[in-house]
């Protein structure tokens, strides 16, 4: 099948689907919510297609931008001009990083001056169409995946990009008219000719000299002309002024073109990591009658701590702030900015939205605050969680406590305490050395700092550096009386090493839990329900035959499937089960590469079952989630069937239970769920290893277990770690820290990468 049958297919799937009633925007000011200048919906201007996961410019990134978007999405091709003044889609000037051509015609790169700067590399105007043809485009941006950067995507001119889209937008950029000019090729004739062969939208460009040269031309016609500012520091060429001080004369800006494009962080400066207030730009632009254009987006870039990670949230506070709304954004996820405009904005936040998933905090918002501190709890809480959990680790003197670790080396910074000589080895609990609650009183505990959890931080990925250290640890009876004030629907407590708490340290944890719970009111009062959780079959038998709690037994590894025997197994213990979310859709190579029959098997017998462990950071997610948190968990709730989510930022869950489109009765295609296996249809196995083995079935063997021993006297007499006997703790001077990236198909692209494959 040829790749434009194949892009036929996919354009006549994607017709059949329209936006539901209530997603469609009015177009009449005076009854919009919009604040842009025109009082329409902001544009969702895909750069290159979906070049945050495809080559940029490719057929299959601007197919996927299409299938995928708001049916208004505009295609952004960067205009380049070859040998023979064709005008091709491609990110720059020089080939190198985005195409083979190194490897095509390793001889024949070139140095020449842009902007004055004496620059190397293979040049398009080097080149003729006839040799292009027969380079293939590749994924410029190294932190992103180059599975797809063999022998498929072939450059493109803009006649071809129309021709096979027929997008309701196009964006053309030129970014280096004076370049090509000094080469002899002029791209202003260029402009004037293919816009009478296609329909040209807007014309961009960050030279003042260009969009004067053609705007006479396209002043009668529907074509809007938009210029582009770069760094405030950098120097435009025409004008010899820098782009900061034209910002200041938009009076000017106004006489050649109806619309800017900014950066970003002209809109929302950031400092160290955070926001500052806004500036007025767009404000300022629109009283000039000029709309306004912001830049940069992209899921898996760099981000202000103040949106934690979700790209989505970043969106939103550019269209939907209260005082203003850009006209469009340029991102590279358009997809994303989709649904912060389609389903995100103008929501009714006194709501709690939908009733599923169940929103379940891992640490409180630890994603925010350092884990099981007073702050995280109550960031959970004014985050929308409807449970907040409570890790018990027990103390050298017996007190029940909220700790994300029985090593306090996760979690706190004893190692630079003056207990950093405590560091041991319990093999029964981890082979690397510790620091134990156990060894240290609650009252020695409390005088530790929190540190924040980092789980990403060898790629350069941290939390809320400004809250490295916040918070204070709180007991279990704390916890309990700071949830029972809240509107929570109930508390998650996490219960492991009762076996050997009991047997080696003397502590019983199940009892002490038990106990704590009684005098909190837990016991007679129904307002709030209470889970226990735990791997451990006997610590969930234990509580079944003593109390009427709810329990969650957590199944610590990644599996494949489940048989009878054991879920039933399973149900005599739980009335819920946790499986990490790779038991539900497998991956390989952050691919997923399919769905398991876990959830339904678990349903079929009455078991509610909860994902974990959700996170923001677009590191952790599987490349079919497009590096979209929201993505991602509608994911797992659609088209996984999971009851709920345990999530290091409970906000983005719950955002996500208000979108608007969860209550239309056609979901928008960017709030499709993804087709687990659809990517790695276009990704053949000289990209993939061998096919690993499918994750271990889950029998009732792995369930079953004896039951806790009783607490040991002997223990309870001298608790200290560094005398027990059998299994004891080995003295080490040494500690250790223990320190996945996005998209989804919608379902008509299957049958787009399927033929490609069969190509």
């Amino acid at each position: 099948m040829s790749i434009f049958r194949a892009l036929f297919l996919v354009c006549v799937l994607h017709s059949v689907v329209t936006l539901p009633v209530s997603a469609q925007r009015s177009t009449k000011k005076a009854a919009s919510p919009w604040q842009t200048l025109s009082g329409n919906e902001p544009l969702v201007i895909a750069r290159g297609g979906f070049s945050g996961l495809l080559p940029d410019s490719s057929s299959a990134a601007y197919s996927l931008a299409m299938s995928t978007s708001s049916p208004n999405v505009v295609l952004w091709c960067d205009v380049q001009l070859t040998k023979d003044g064709v005008g091709i889609c491609f990110p720059d000037l020089k080939l190198d990083n985005s195409s083979s051509i190194s490897g095509f015609s390793p001889n024949t790169s070139s140095e020449y001056l842009v902007n004055g700067v004496s620059t190397k590399g293979w040049f398009t105007v080097d080149y003729d169409m006839d040799f292009l043809q027969n380079i293939f485009l590749t994924q410029g941006i190294y932190s992103r995946t180059n599975r797809f950067d063999g022998n498929m995507f072939a450059i493109q001119a803009v006649e071809d990009v129309v021709a096979q889209n027929k997008p309701s937008g196009l964006w053309l950029n030129v970014q280096h008219s004076s370049f090509f000019t000094q080469h002899k090729l002029n791209m202003r004739s260029y402009v004037l000719s293919v816009s009478k062969s296609v329909i040209v939208n807007y014309i961009s460009s960050p030279e003042v000299g260009f969009l004067k040269s053609i705007e006479t031309r396209f002043r009668p016609s529907k074509t809007k002309l938009v210029f582009r500012f770069l760094g405030e520091g950098d120097t435009e060429p025409s004008t010899n002024q820098t782009y900061g001080s034209l910002l200041k004369n938009l009076t000017f800006i106004k006489t050649f073109a109806s619309g800017i494009l900014v950066p970003k962080s002209y809109i929302w400066p950031v400092s160290v990591g955070y926001l500052l207030p806004h500036t007025s730009v767009v404000s300022d632009a629109h009283k000039q009658g000029l709309e306004v254009y912001a830049s940069d987006f992209a899921n898996d870039a760099s981000f202000s701590y103040n949106y934690s990670y979700n790209p989505l949230t970043e969106y939103v506070s550019f269209v939907d702030n209260g005082d203003f709304s850009v006209d469009g954004v340029l991102s590279d996820f358009p997809l994303t900015a989709s649904a912060a405009i389609g389903c995100f904005s103008h929501m009714d936040n006194k709501t709690t939205g939908e009733d599923s998933p169940t929103v379940i905090s891992h640490n409180g918002a630890s994603g925010i605050f350092p884990g099981c501190t007073d702050l995280a709890y109550n960031q959970a809480i004014a985050d929308g969680a409807n449970y907040i959990d409570c890790p018990v680790q027990m103390t050298k003197d017996g007190v029940p406590v909220c700790l994300s670790s029985i090593n306090l080396i996760e979690g706190t910074a004893v190692a630079q305490s003056s207990f950093g000589s405590l560091s041991v080895i319990i093999p029964e609990i981890q082979k690397n050395p510790g620091i134990f609650t156990f060894n240290l009183t609650w009252e020695e505990i409390q005088t530790l700092k929190p540190v924040i959890s980092n789980p990403y931080s060898e790629y350069g990925l941290v939390r809320n550096p400004a809250n490295k250290n916040a918070g204070s640890f709180i007991s279990l009876a704390d916890f309990l009386t700071l949830a029972l004030s809240k509107p929570l629907s109930g508390v998650l407590i996490n219960i492991e090493n009762a076996a050997y708490l009991a047997e080696k340290q003397g502590l019983g944890i199940t009892d002490a839990v038990i106990d704590v719970l009684n005098k909190s009111g837990y016991k007679n009062q129904t307002a709030q329900e209470v889970i226990i959780q735990s791997t451990n079959k006997a610590v969930l038998t234990m509580f079944k035959a003593q109390t009427g709690y709810k329990r969650m037994y957590m199944v610590d590894e990644d599996i494949s499937s489940i048989d009878d025997s054991s879920i039933k197994d399973i149900k005599s213990f739980a009335d819920s089960v946790a499986v990490s979310k790779e038991s539900i859709f497998p991956d390989e190579m952050l691919f997923l590469t399919g769905s398991t029959k876990v959830v339904p098997r678990l349903h079929s017998f009455n078991l509610s079952v909860y994902a974990y462990l959700f996170r923001n950071e677009f590191v952790s997610q599987a490349w079919d989630f497009f590096s979209d948190p929201i993505v991602e968990i509608n994911s797992y709730v659609i088209g996984g069937e999971i009851d709920g989510v345990i999530t290091d930022f409970p906000a983005t869950a719950a955002s996500y239970k208000k979108s608007q489109c969860l209550k239309a009765k056609e979901l928008p295609p960017y709030m499709t769920p993804a087709l687990p296996g659809g990517l790695l249809q276009l990704v053949t196995t000289q990209f993939l290893p061998p096919t690993e083995a499918p994750n271990p079935s889950l029998t009732e063997a792995d369930v079953s277990e004896p039951p806790l021993p009783p607490v040991s006297p002997q223990a309870a007499s001298g608790n200290d770690a560094n005398t027990t006997a059998s299994g004891a703790p080995t003295p080490s001077k040494s500690n250790a820290h223990v320190g996945k990236i996005a998209g989804f198909f919608f379902s008509s692209l299957s049958v787009f990468f399927a033929s490609l494959v069969l190509m």
